[in-house]
């Protein structure tokens, strides 16, 4: 018989508002672990940093974009074997968790779409102003690049603080990703998680973007 310990969904949220955040070994792992590493990554959001390229393909609008539509699918995009790994720290109880966050109105996705098939997204926490980014997806060239922006923009028309990418990679170095230190993470925490903030999601994303083109002054 098992000896897991039982995780409950408010545990996971606890940990997020004193910078932790939870992972397993492996897909198969039967336990997950909590991490709070020494430097942080975070992504700017006033103003954000998207590279040309991704500015003038956003304008295109190549991919429908949704939020929440199919939520389970999204984590199972993330949890599919990549080019580089056939192996997630998403387990089957980190896919239950999050689940159970996303129902109660923590968890949320950014989906891509094209022509009415799933080719893409991401997935995160929302508490107050800071969005914890957890993974990422794309069965096609850019779909979640382009579900980053939409977040981005959401997220400074929301008046969110932080966007937390917990770990500086090579993928993000696009985006302008910064290196913190903990102290540092935990001071811009604690102001975001107060402030207010909303995703705002009844508001239409050709809203959200004419909003964005405007902030930040991007014209074709």
């Amino acid at each position: 018989m098992s000896n897991q310990i039982v995780i409950a969904p408010e545990t996971i949220i606890q940990a997020y508002t004193l910078g932790v955040f939870p992972m397993a070994q492996s897909k198969d792992a039967e336990e997950i672990h909590f991490f709070q590493p020494e430097i942080r990554g975070v992504l700017p959001i006033s103003p954000p940093h998207i590279p040309k390229r991704l500015q003038r393909l956003l304008k295109k609008q190549p991919f429908d974009i949704y939020w929440n539509r199919n939520f389970a699918a999204i984590i199972d995009g993330c949890t599919a074997p990549r080019a580089h790994s056939d192996d997630t720290w998403i387990n089957p109880e980190i896919r239950r968790l999050y689940i159970c966050l996303h129902k109660l109105g923590f968890a949320h996705s950014v989906e891509a779409y094209h022509q009415g098939a799933l080719v893409g997204g991401l997935y995160g926490v929302a508490i107050g102003g800071a969005f914890f980014g957890e993974s990422m997806f794309s069965l096609v060239s850019n779909a979640s690049k382009i579900a980053l922006c939409h977040l981005m923009a959401r997220l400074r028309y929301g008046n969110f603080r932080l966007l937390d990418a917990q770990f500086v990679n090579d993928h993000l170095i696009q985006f302008g990703i910064e290196a913190i230190t903990k102290d540092i993470f935990q001071n811009q925490l604690e102001e975001a998680i107060n402030c207010k903030a909303s995703l705002c999601l009844d508001i239409p994303e050709s809203v959200i973007l004419q909003s964005f083109w405007q902030d930040n002054k991007m014209t074709s």
